[in-house]
């Protein structure tokens, strides 16, 4: 798969919890950062205290290959309590379009009630915005494909991570 095809990666974890719950923790945009390999730290921007349609937020990111980076994200979608998703711009212009209608990648949950609890499914798209992978694509093209792999590979271990985090915080007694 190519970056221009804007691929994509997903995971689900069945959470024996109420999607009151569940919600409560996937729209908590600090979590991710506890369980994240590159995600830093979070925080809102703007005067937003929480999740609603069109807040921003900002990330800050590390990892060996880029060093460390900023985002700000912008929630597009916001459907209480079955799915949240927000897109991802470089507003420093690191890697390519600061724009925010060009998103270097968009992050979605998606919850489900399944049984007694929830099937909870979480998932990232790359581009079409310029993302740090597109470095390492365009000084070896000819190995786009396996680069863009690698990268998913990366980001599904990532997510189970973050689920299976997010399942065992939504299944502990209170």
């Amino acid at each position: 798969m190519r970056y221009a095809d804007g691929p994509a990666v997903e995971c689900e974890v069945l959470v024996e919890a109420t999607p009151d719950r569940v919600w409560a923790l996937v729209t908590d945009i600090e979590l991710p950062a506890r369980f994240s390999p590159e995600l830093q730290r979070v925080r809102w921007l703007d005067g937003a205290e929480g999740p609603a349609m069109g807040a921003r937020f900002e990330g800050r990111n590390e990892n060996s290959g880029l060093g460390e980076w900023k985002t700000v994200s912008r929630v597009v979608e916001f459907d209480a309590p079955r799915a949240f998703a927000w897109a991802v711009s470089d507003p420093d212009g690191r890697f390519g379009d600061p724009e925010p209608r060009k998103p270097l990648a968009t992050w979605r949950f998606e919850l489900t009630p399944e049984g007694g609890g929830v099937r909870l499914r979480h998932g990232a798209r790359l581009g079409p915005g310029r993302s740090g992978l597109n470095q390492y694509i365009d000084r070896m093209p000819e190995q786009e494909e396996a680069i863009v792999e690698h990268r998913l590979a990366n980001l599904r271990a990532a997510i189970e991570k973050t689920l299976h985090g997010i399942k065992s915080l939504a299944e502990q007694p209170r």
